[in-house]
């Protein structure tokens, strides 16, 4: 099923459709594991936060519900995050190596890359119980499943058009902030802030693509080149956090500082191209999409 919310059905309806279908997806995922537990564990998780991001468009109307449900699978995901968090990094550093400009950033990268794999592999080792976590993720994608059934919401086209406009605005105003911390020079952390309502209104701009299809997919275009910068950006920010607690497994200070030099380097890069791509996305007043979207929204229901 795709990932949309169709207007001219009941909206409780496709919401649990849309919902149940990421779900047994991540279950399909966890359960068959066609190229092995971690890459499962990757494409399930991406599932995770499809479904997390669709729990948000219900936040004005099912608060109670969306903050369960939304830590249910929170949670449930940090649990199987570690060995591909580790495998991140290594391709944190060959994309590095990609784009390295000299010899000895070079070789830097290439000692970077054999510690950090090395590191995964030991991660790998010690998780021992990684079969009972997955098992217990399929557990929760189940019971999460089965609580879709207590959701009742309101489907008149006003009442869902003032639900999605209130969580539509609440994620542009979050992404207004965010991009002026960006701006004033604020650390990893908004940047990272910055990457996760991008993330959420992309996936926000699919879900109701068929209120404007065209539109809404070139906008889904842009959003998802911010994601992708601010992606390898907080990459970046995790490598240099792993780098800081762990020096001694990256060689001598020469190596060292190589490796820290190119962080530098394609992290300022990275985020000053992320800041005129989201100046580009949030362009227009939170409060004017909102009430487009509302409008786009009781159009399209009114066809039912």
């Amino acid at each position: 099923m795709a990932f949309r919310i169709r207007p001219d059905r009941p909206f409780t309806a496709e919401f649990r459709k849309v919902a149940r279908a990421q779900l047994e997806k991540a279950i399909h995922f966890l359960e068959n594991q066609p190229d092995g537990p971690h890459e499962a564990i990757h494409g399930a998780r991406k599932k995770f936060k499809r479904v997390r991001a669709l729990y948000r468009l219900i936040q004005p109307d099912a608060k109670e519900f969306r903050q369960r449900e939304n830590a249910r699978i929170r949670d449930m995901a940090k649990t199987l995050s570690a060995v591909r968090d580790a495998t991140a990094l290594v391709e944190t550093v060959d994309y590095l190596a990609s784009q390295a400009t000299s010899p000895d950033e070079i070789s830097a990268l290439a000692f970077a890359s054999k510690a950090l794999i090395e590191r995964r592999d030991q991660i790998a080792s010690e998780e021992l119980d990684l079969a009972d976590k997955i098992a217990s993720a399929i557990g929760t994608c189940r019971e999460a499943i089965d609580a879709l059934d207590e959701l009742e919401l309101d489907d008149g086209p006003r009442k869902t058009s003032r639900r999605l406009a209130k969580a539509w605005r609440k994620q542009l105003s979050r992404a207004a902030a965010d991009l002026v911390a960006c701006e004033e020079g604020a650390d990893a952390e908004v940047f990272h802030d910055l990457r996760k309502v991008g993330q959420t209104y992309w996936m926000h701009l699919a879900l109701l693509s068929d209120l404007w299809p065209s539109a809404m997919q070139a906008k889904q275009r842009e959003a998802k080149a911010l994601v992708d910068v601010l992606g390898h950006e907080h990459d970046l920010s995790v490598l240099t956090q792993v780098v800081n607690e762990n020096p001694d497994l990256f060689g001598d200070s020469d190596t060292l500082a190589r490796l820290i030099g190119a962080i530098i380097a394609h992290q300022q890069d990275l985020r000053q191209r992320a800041i005129e791509q989201a100046r580009l996305v949030f362009a227009d007043d939170a409060d004017t999409e909102a009430t487009r979207i509302a409008l786009l929204w009781q159009e399209a229901a009114s066809r039912r």
